[in-house]
Formats: structure tokens, sequence, C-alpha cells
């Protein structure tokens, strides 16, 4: 009886804690299946009123905004050229339509645009899931979005995320590295960047987007395959060794070294509390303890591979300085000069930020607290290193500006938390002249080396400087151990490939098409899927194959089609690949009129004749009247003897149909 009792009791509590988190999910706008977890963290609030990152006064307001659930932001793809028709229906359609609407009595409160990002290209709302049921008219706006996200049109990404990639000043002729990538979204907002002018098709610069996880990999790929670039690279590959690279320039190998580095590390993620409530239960200040030396080794594998007058941006989404400013000294002592802090204030006008700390300390998880090397007990000192303290000297602390720093705090602007800092390259790193290159039959000698960092990273000497004659080279780097599935070979088309006259002349391909830029992923059998990559990612793949595991590069450009055989090419185009193919395609175009579009999005193989006179005729382009789209649209697709068919993904035929 009485463990029926007990069962009884236990299974009304479950009831009540079931209900009552369910009330605080809704409010929140989660997903189901979470049970409520307290916002509390003592050591936490203790930590950080001893830091005083946060201006006083404002403690409390800080942590009410930790509590509340984060804004949605999205934020509309900048390089395609239906960027602006979308802003355009997003802010006349479906904004208007909000700003007026009443849910259970309440206002709604319409998107707003973040006032630091260019041109009004990202936007944030409070709406929530509960919010969302209840109105069609917010259904409907909710599936525009979700729809245009699977395009590539729009992505869903956090405030602060877009931050470092805005600070990297791309243009399209830079090679840029993004260290930590996965799951993509700023790898996504870095091609856009690259392909700001749409007309050019092949950018000069290009993206490697690396990740150490080879699962998390593909989600990086899913990300970047949205955006139908040829210019991007997806590698696995421990970050903090990640291998330097070699390319082919004036007919001799030379050292690729890149404009631009992302160095968005691995970090405690204290700053994301208001979207991953586990932080709060599982957050301890040894998190940043154990974190930091791997911060460090991969923020000097990348200044040491980005070249002289180049960028770094190392952020986290830590507010912790032991992974932040802590990690920045340690980096620009390390460097003797070598780097700078650059002040991005004016690079984001509208952005609230603290500017960074000069003085901290660290605390261990039992809330024992150090404010200098010295005073930490030979016992502690695994844990605890001299690189997490700031520097003693005032002078070498004064030359370093810290302060140019920037910590985004929750309160100010209604984000996550969030650390950023801009790096600029002025000369080698001092290990990096020390060290001549290995010659062929030298063996390296015992040195450690100049900089303290591990032995075995791999480290060269910049071409044309005097190494120091006392110092020789470091061991060399360990064998790359792969890991994860074995991926299926990228193998380019030879001049004389025979697969590729018929595909030329069935499309009367321009001269300058650069055909040795295509590539296939096998080396037996037929050739199912042909991609494309940039000149300089070419030049990339054939010159380290052995050297980085490559998951995915390019974009499809044809598929293999057993139908077209019969007419002379057995390839179709992708719409993935269209953008890049289509300034050299110069046959089996059509100019269609809006009424076509939409025959052809909504009939599965429609008969020629349902289509206009002018398209059935191959006679007349395109007229700009009033029905035409507000911008242009390439649709490739097949002609049969008597039907045509569109090959477009669910999602983008969606769109171009509720825009036409």
């Amino acid at each position: 009886m009485g463990r029926k009792n007990r069962n009884r009791q236990r299974a009304q509590q479950n009831r009540d804690g079931r209900a009552e988190g369910k009330r605080s999910r809704d409010d929140a706008g989660w997903g189901a299946g979470y049970s409520e977890i307290i916002k509390e963290n003592k050591l936490f609030e203790h930590y950080y009123t001893e830091l005083k990152i946060v201006p006083e006064g404002e403690f409390e307001e800080f942590m009410e905004a930790m509590r509340e659930p984060l804004p949605a932001t999205i934020r509309i793809t900048g390089y395609k050229s239906h960027a602006k028709e979308i802003l355009h229906t997003l802010k006349e359609k479906y904004f208007k339509e909000v700003q007026d609407l009443e849910v259970d009595g309440q206002k709604i409160e319409a998107p707003q645009p973040l006032s630091w990002y260019p041109d009004e290209l990202a936007w944030h709302t409070n709406l929530s899931r509960k919010i969302l049921r209840k109105s069609p008219l917010l259904e409907k706006f909710h599936q525009f979005l979700v729809s245009e996200t699977e395009s590539g049109n729009i992505s869903r990404q956090e405030a602060v995320s877009m931050i470092p990639p805005l600070l990297l000043k791309i243009e399209p002729q830079h090679k840029i590295l993004d260290m930590c990538a996965a799951p993509g979204s700023k790898t996504a907002q870095l091609i856009e960047m690259l392909h700001s002018d749409m007309d050019v098709p092949f950018p000069e610069g290009f993206v490697i987007a690396n990740d150490v996880d080879n699962k998390r990999c593909y989600l990086l790929v899913h990300q970047a395959k949205r955006l139908n670039s040829p210019c991007i690279m997806v590698v696995n590959h421990d970050a903090s060794s990640i291998p330097r690279l070699h390319f082919d320039q004036d007919g001799k190998k030379d050292v690729l070294f890149y404009d631009r580095i992302l160095c968005d590390v691995p970090c405690s993620g204290d700053g994301t509390m208001r979207k991953n409530i586990d932080v709060w239960k599982k957050w301890t200040t040894s998190n940043s303890l154990q974190l930091h030396g791997l911060q460090i080794r991969i923020a000097v594998r990348g200044v040491e591979q980005l070249a002289v007058g180049g960028r770094m941006v190392y952020s986290t989404c830590s507010l912790n300085p032991i992974e932040d400013e802590a990690v920045i000294a340690a980096l620009l002592e390390k460097s003797e000069g070598a780097l700078e802090l650059a002040d991005a204030s004016p690079d984001l006008p509208g952005l609230k930020y603290m500017p960074g700390i000069t003085s901290w300390k660290l605390m261990t998880k039992e809330g024992q607290w150090y404010s200098d090397w010295s005073k930490v007990p030979t016992s502690r000192h695994t844990q605890i290193r001299p690189t997490m303290f700031p520097p003693t000297d005032p002078e070498k602390l004064a030359n370093m500006k810290l302060e140019r720093c920037m910590r985004i705090l929750p309160h100010h602007q209604n984000t996550g938390g969030f650390f950023v800092a801009v790096l600029v390259k002025k000369a080698p790193m001092p290990w990096n002249r020390r060290y001549p290159k290995l010659q062929m039959g030298e063996s390296p000698a015992d040195v450690p080396p100049a900089d303290g960092s591990s032995a075995d990273a791999p480290v060269e000497a910049v071409e044309g400087e005097t190494p120091c004659s006392v110092c020789s080279s470091p061991p060399p780097p360990k064998k790359m151990k792969l890991f994860g599935f074995k991926e299926d070979p990228f193998v380019f088309l030879t001049e004389d490939d025979p697969i590729f006259p018929p595909i030329q002349a069935f499309y009367d391909l321009s001269p300058d098409f650069p055909k040795l830029n295509v590539l296939t992923r096998t080396h037996e059998g037929k050739k199912r899927q042909l991609y494309m990559v940039s000149k300089e990612l070419r030049n990339v793949l054939l010159n380290n194959s052995e050297r980085m595991k490559v998951i995915n590069t390019g974009v499809k450009v044809w598929s293999r089609n057993t139908d077209g055989e019969q007419f002379g090419c057995a390839f179709r185009l992708a719409q993935e690949g269209i953008y890049t193919l289509c300034p050299y395609i110069r046959a089996r175009i059509i100019n269609i009129c809006v009424e076509d579009v939409k025959v052809l999005l909504t009939q599965e193989n429609p008969f020629l004749r349902k289509l206009g006179d002018d398209a059935h005729n191959q006679a007349k382009k395109l007229g700009q009247d009033l029905d035409a789209p507000q911008c242009p649209i390439d649709l490739c697709g097949w002609r049969g003897k008597t039907s045509i068919r569109a090959f477009v993904p669910r999602n983008d035929a969606l769109w171009v149909f509720s825009n036409c």
C-alpha cells in the first residue's frame, strides 16, 4: 500500500512538473521534449561580479537578459541577385501584415533590422513558436522563412555570430581559411561576401572551411551547398595542426598563406545561455581553464598561416577573459611585434560593445582565486598556466592595446554574449623567421621551437628570409591520421577527355570556358555527376591531395541523363550550377514570360504547346513590363520530344512561384 501511494505521488509530481515545464517552454518558444531547467548558477554570478566585465549598476539587468529566451534572427544572403527582391517581399508583404496583428489581445511586435548590419540584410524578431501556431498569417510567414532557408536565400543565424565575417573585410580575391567552421553559418557568410559581384562566376579567392569533427563536416557541407559556389572546399583536420598547403605560382611551388582567417575557437559557451540552457547547470570555471591551451594552439596555427598584411578575427561565444583577452595577450607576446590588435570599432557603427579589459584574475572550481602566476602552488601548475594571467609589465600591457578587443553583452542589444578581436599581421612570426626550411637529406636537430609552442607543430621559414644561423628546423610534423568516411576521389577532366566535346557542342560553350576546372568523383565507370571548382581551388587540390583530407568541394553543374544521348549529349544542366555556367552557355536558351514560369513550376512535364507563343517559337525575349519578375531568374530544364521540364528544387520553385 505504501509503495502504491509513493507511486501515485511520484506520478502527480511528474504531471505537475510536465505542466510547469510546458508553460515555461511555450513562454520561451522552445520545442517540446525538454524538462524545465532552473536558470540559476551562483558560481557564475559570483565569478562575473568579481571580474567586473559588466558596467557598474547593470549586473541585475545583465542577469535578467541572460534568463530571457534569445530572439530569432535572420540574414538575407547578400550575394544572390535576389537579395533585394527578398528584402522587398519581407518588408512589404510579411512585415507589414505582422505589425498590425493582435494575438490573444496582445499586439505583435514587428521584426526590426539589426542597426549595425549593412543594407538592412539582417533582422530580429521576438515571435515564439507558441505565437506562430496561433495565427495563420504568422504560420504563413514561418513557412516562407523555412522555404527560403532551404533555398539558401535566408539564413537563420544568431546576431552576434554575424559579426566576425563582417570584421574580416572580405574582397573577391581573398584566400580565406575558416579554422573551426561547423555548423557553417559564418562560412556561408564568407562565401556570400566572396561572391559580392554576381557578374563574376569565378572570384579569384576561395574559402577553405575546416572542422575537426568528421560528422560535423557534413553539416558544413549542407550549409555550403545551399549557396552553390565553386569556390568552397570543406576539409577535416585538427585546427591546431592543420597542414600548411602548397600551390603552383609562376611555374614553381610556393607555400599558401591566407589573406583572411576566421578563428572562431571551441569555448565554454557561457555567452549562449539564452539558447543553450544546459549551460546553466553545467557551467564551472574549470571549463575555461581546460580550453585555454587549445585555444592558444589554434590561434598560433592560424597566425602562422596568415599572410603578412592579412587579417585574422579571433572570436568566442564566451565572456571569460581566460578564453578571450588572455589568449590574445599570449598571442601578442609570442609574436614579438609581428601582430597588432586592430581598432574595429568604426567598421560596425551602431554595434554596442564593451572594450577589452586589461586586468583579471582566475578562480578554480573550488572557489580559490589567483591574480598572479607567482601565487599559484606547484600542485596546480598542470591546470593553471602563466598565459592565463595578464602581463605584469605595465608598458608591455599598454602596448598590446587590449581595450581594442570587443565584448558584446546580452542586455545591451538583446543578443547573446560574444567576444571578438581583430589581429593584423605586420611581419612573419618570429619562429618562422628563425627556422630554415629542411633541405633534402637533412635531419632536424632536437631543438625546441623558440615560441614555446608544441615541438611537433609544422613550421617553415618564409621564402626570401635569412634564417638565424644558430637555430635548426623543428621536428617534422606527425603523420596525418584520417578518421571518418573514406571520401570518393576528386578527378579532374583531362584536356582530351572524350566526355567533354559533346557537352561543348550541345551547349555551344564559349571558348573561354575553363573545362580543366571540371571534375568528377570517380576514376572508373560512368561519370554520373560533373562538378566545377575555381582555378585557384583546382591548384590547391592538385598540389595537396596527400596533405589534406577533403570532404567536399565545388558545385554540381551537369548530371547524366541517358535520354539525352539521342540528342547528342548525355548530360543535362544542374540547377545548382546554373549561375556558374550561364555566362558561358550560348545555345539552348529560351526567354520566357511569367505565365510560362508558372506552367513550368506547377506542372510535371507540360507539353510545349502549354507555353506561350513567344517561348514556343523561340522568337521574342522577355518583356520588361509590370508582369515580369523584378529580378532575373535562371532556370535549368530538359526539352524532350514533345514536352519540357524544369529541374528546380521544390523550395526554389515555391519562391519563384510566390513572387511571380
